[in-house]
């Protein structure tokens, strides 16, 4: 099951595009950006303006960098959600097209007479998938209980976001417009930024407080924004839930990918070639995204940032943290149970039996450590597991986890201000199969237990999970600390005693849990999939 296939219960749209212009009777709160006003709608206690151009469609310009839109002259409708980018599989109803550079905005009021904390999320989706206008995103709820205003965004992803063009480029002696095809997405992200930077004041929030959060694929773009030069000064504080990106993908393995992706829709790699890359059909270059990774051996070809020398000039959080976002306050979480939400769907890795169990972890544990010795050592450790939940805790210890140890590490080498925590929640809808899997703190951090989700119900504990999340997370984005009244003292995190905050109904900080897994797994090295 991927994140994707989770999110159930979608906010339907009444359109697919921005509506061009207001009707002169049509009423709500008018709001002027550096491209014209745009006319939002009252809903649910707050002002929202959906579908907010922040640049222009890059259809025209594909695999180049954003621009800003273009000024008009009348009032914008921002009444629904735009278009997502286009992608495989469940369609949005909104719409999918290269035209996708839109932006949402929850605020408790449409006014600079006071300036509130900014909280700008990132979906998840790894660097292929999503769209800001996923129901569990909606940013009623978050804006009136933390009064704060709430982001939400669409850009560009998979081959239309990373396919890495630049060396192909030099080799074939074309015209040097493709040299940040790799890092597209990322740049979009930045231009949204940069929106929020001129814009976001008139609509009541603050642009010196922008605190971005981002689930897996978003929160792993963020990381990649900590060390992105033309990122800095964007944000000023950054929360990653479940989503790490410790090393870029680098060059050669992005023209591997390249390659293959171009073979896959018969093209060769010289200047021809690459100009028939750039007028082919949207659906023809979605089609062709089932190109089997020649990295990785399986699966469709993976997409993400590039360390291409033009826009990433290193991997985000390796061989240290970024010293350009030292100072940055930073909460990094994971969930416990991070792989049953991949995993779970597989009716075998329920019945799993001790013999089987060490020829099915390395694809899944991701990396070179004797099986035998994994299990062996999860057996002693934990001698009331099951080979299933074995098999869950090591691949989350392995693959989901690892990432995110590796980053806190580096922060606190580096002395960097930083938390983190640990959801222990679990998924109300099934808490023994589900345990807490990945995507479980995305509507606890949006105080939106109410929306139909495959973990999720509106329980009393979910409610009173969601706000201790929430609370933290609007804490964090107004002061830079998590503390809240509600929390036991959450400290920093520390090579000495790793602290880390166990979300859960009564949450506790701890002190290295889950220690003697993580050193299980730190006597071989780390390679994060697809880089």
């Amino acid at each position: 099951m991927n994140r994707r296939d989770a999110l159930i219960g979608l906010a339907a749209s009444a359109a697919a595009t921005v509506t061009p212009v207001a009707s002169r009777a049509a009423t709500g709160p008018v709001v002027t950006t550096t491209a014209g006003r745009v006319l939002g709608q009252a809903k649910g206690g707050v002002q929202v303006f959906l579908g907010l151009r922040y640049g222009q469609d890059t259809g025209p310009r594909r695999f180049q960098p954003p621009v800003k839109p273009a000024p008009w002259k009348d009032v914008v409708a921002a009444g629904h959600y735009g278009n997502a980018t286009p992608q495989q599989g469940n369609p949005d109803p909104w719409g999918q097209s290269e035209d996708c550079l839109f932006l949402n905005v929850w605020t408790p009021e449409a006014s600079p007479k006071k300036l509130r904390p900014v909280m700008f999320y990132i979906h998840g989706g790894a660097y292929s998938g999503g769209s800001g206008g996923d129901a569990l995103y909606d940013g009623t709820n978050l804006a009136l209980r933390g009064d704060v205003v709430v982001v939400t965004v669409n850009h560009r992803l998979n081959i239309f976001g990373y396919l890495y063009l630049a060396r192909l480029e030099k080799q074939a002696g074309a015209d040097r417009t493709l040299a940040a095809s790799g890092n597209c997405g990322q740049l979009d992200l930045h231009l949204a930024l940069e929106w929020v930077r001129d814009n976001i004041r008139n609509f009541g929030g603050d642009p010196n407080c922008v605190m971005v959060f981002g689930q897996s694929g978003g929160g792993a773009k963020i990381a990649t924004m900590m060390s992105t030069p033309s990122a800095k000064g964007l944000f000023h504080r950054a929360v990653t839930m479940s989503g790490q990106q410790v090393t870029a993908s680098g060059p050669g393995n992005a023209t591997l990918r390249t390659q293959a992706y171009l073979k896959t829709l018969g093209l060769g790699s010289d200047a021809e070639a690459l100009a028939k890359l750039r007028a082919l059909p949207t659906a023809d270059l979605v089609a062709a995204l089932k190109t089997t990774d020649p990295v990785i051996g399986k699966g469709g070809v993976y997409m993400g940032p590039v360390l291409d020398e033009t826009i990433l000039f290193r991997h985000p959080f390796w061989p240290e943290a970024p010293d350009q976002s030292r100072a940055i306050p930073m909460i990094i979480g994971n969930t416990h149970d991070e792989t049953r939400a991949f995993l779970g769907g597989n009716p075998k890795n329920y019945t799993v039996t001790w013999d089987e169990l060490p020829g099915r972890l390395p694809d899944d544990y991701r990396v070179d450590i004797d099986p035998y010795l994994v299990v062996e050592t999860y057996r002693k450790l934990y001698p009331q597991m099951s080979p299933s939940d074995v098999f869950f805790a090591a691949t989350t210890a392995g693959r989901s986890w690892r990432g995110a140890v590796e980053e806190l590490e580096a922060r606190a080498r580096q002395g960097a201000p930083t938390w983190t925590y640990q959801v222990n929640f679990r998924a109300p809808t099934d808490p023994v199969k589900y345990g807490a899997p990945h995507t479980i703190d995305i509507p606890l951090a949006f105080h939106n237990t109410q929306v139909p989700y495959v973990y999720m119900k509106d329980t009393p504990d979910a409610r009173a999970m969601s706000d201790i999340m929430s609370d933290a997370f609007i804490a964090f984005a107004r002061t830079g600390s998590p503390q809240t009244a509600a929390l036991p003292e959450w400290k920093r995190y520390s090579l000495d005693k790793r602290e880390t905050m166990l979300m859960d109904v009564k949450p506790e900080l701890a002190s290295d849990p889950r220690g003697d897994e993580r050193r299980l797994f730190a006597k071989v090295p780390f390679t994060q999939q697809g880089t």
